[in-house]
Parts: structure tokens; sequence; C-alpha cells
């Protein structure tokens, strides 16, 4: 079982102490400014990263609306233009120059005026152009299903997130399952969540583990990024990706390096490792 967590968690260092990777989170490490990659501050920082021994994913820029994150670097992936493919392309060329595991993309958005269907169509049309990009480039992406909880979301449950995959249909596009936003999309039901698992395992090639009170709230729509096991998620439903034999990493979006250390004792307990 590798274990691992985002950059927001710690530095390197700390992270490096506890696990054995770590999630690099383009969006807000300040290597972009004006959508511009800042490739000095880049290096910089890979620089650190090279003092210590972890395995790399990568989180890819995203669409979200809220003050906290970059204006710069927002990506819908059911709207994209040549910003926006540049972007997830910087990530992608990032991702071989590491060897990374996988690069985390998040499902494109649907509105009133373009319906859902239309929607999911440009989305999938836009991850096969990125998914042969990974694949001359020799890396995986992970689409990732977003929570139910949150409007006008492509991908929140299952059975689309398997859609979107299979429509793509290539070697190097899979799915990454995050149980935080599944919690909330299952209304915090544990048979719900198996379900959920079981439907998506066959395409899982990277986990996104956190936890929440699995309904919605004014606050983030329910998704709290809590520490794992400190909210109502039954973490033993990951048992169901051993499986389709998942090798991957099991990485904590977590805030800090205490709610790591409780996730850790967590998701060992659940998965008796």
């Amino acid at each position: 079982m590798i274990l691992g967590a985002s950059s927001f968690a710690g530095s390197f260092y700390d992270i490096a102490s506890e696990l054995q990777s770590v999630e690099l989170y383009m969006p807000k490490l300040g290597v972009y400014k004006d959508s511009i990659l800042q490739k000095d501050i880049l290096e910089s920082l890979l620089d650190d990263l090279s003092t210590v021994d972890l395995k790399t994913s990568l989180h890819a820029p995203y669409f979200a609306d809220v003050p906290t994150y970059p204006k710069d670097v927002v990506v819908d992936m059911a709207s994209m233009g040549e910003r926006e493919f540049r972007l997830i392309r910087e990530s992608i060329e990032l991702a071989s120059r590491l060897e990374s595991n996988a690069i985390v993309l998040h499902p494109g958005r649907f509105g009133t005026e373009d319906g859902h269907e239309s929607c999911f169509n440009k989305m999938v049309a836009n991850l096969k152009i990125l998914a042969s990009d990974a694949q001359d480039s020799g890396v995986m992406l992970g689409l990732e299903n977003k929570e139910g909880t949150s409007t006008g979301n492509l991908c929140c449950d299952a059975a689309e997130l398997a859609r979107a995959v299979e429509d793509v249909n290539s070697d190097s596009l899979g799915a990454t399952f995050d149980i935080g936003h599944a919690n909330l999309t299952c209304g915090g039901d544990k048979n719900k969540l198996l379900q959920f698992v079981k439907t998506i395992a066959p395409h899982v090639i990277h986990v996104h583990v956190h936890d929440n009170g699995g309904v919605w709230t004014d606050e983030y729509d329910g998704d709290q990024h809590l520490a794992p096991g400190v909210g109502t998620i039954d973490y033993t439903v990951l048992r169901e990706l051993k499986n389709e034999n998942y090798k991957g990493i099991f990485n904590m979006e977590v805030f800090s390096m205490d709610d790591v250390r409780t996730g850790k004792a967590t998701l060992k307990k659940a998965l008796n490792a």
C-alpha cells in the first residue's frame, strides 16, 4: 500500500517522514502568475523535492468558483480553449519529467444554456485529446468523481464517471476515485458507497482520501476534507479495490501533518495493512 498526501499538508520533508508519496497540487504551488508558468519558481520547488525520497502524483488545474482558488488557472474540462489545454499539458509534461504515478483531472461543468449531455460530450472530446498527449508522454490521467452536493458538476456518480472513461477509450485515462466526494454523493450511506466503489473499481488508477459528514453544508457544499476517521466514512469499502488488484497511491487530501497521521492510522486499520 502506497500512502501519500497533497503538497498543502506540509513540507516535502515532513511528508517524507510519514509517507511514500506527495501529490503536487499545481493550482496552489505558487508556480503560476497570470496563467503563465514561472519556471524559475518551479525549478526551485523541484530542487527541494529532489532532497527527499517520495513518489509523486500531480493535481492539474481545475474549475473552482471560490475566493481561495486562483482565477488565472481555472479549467473547465467541458469548455476548453488554448489557455486551458496549455495548463493541462504543462502538468502532463511535468508528470512525465518526474515519472509521476498519475495526473488528477476534474470533470467538466454543465449549465442552463449548455445541457448536461452536450457538456458531457464536449468533455469527452477534450479528454480524448489530452489522453493522446498523455500517451505520447508516457503518463496516466485519472478523471475524478465530484461531490453530488455541488450543482453543475459532471461525473458525480460512479456510472457517469465510468461512462466517461469508457467513451474516451484510452489506455492513458482511468479514474481517480475520491472517497470523500463519493460519500457526499451517497449521502453518507455505507451501502451506497460500497456500490459506488464496486462500479468504478475496474477503472481506478488513483485514490483520494479525506473525510466529511456525508451531507451538504454551507461551507464547500460539505466537502470538508477532514482527516480520515474524523467523519462518517467507513474506509473498509476501499478493500473492494483489492479485487481489481489496485496497486496505486492512496493520497490524503488533508491540511496538516496531524491530519496525515490520523488518516494514516485509519487507513492502515481499514485496509489491514
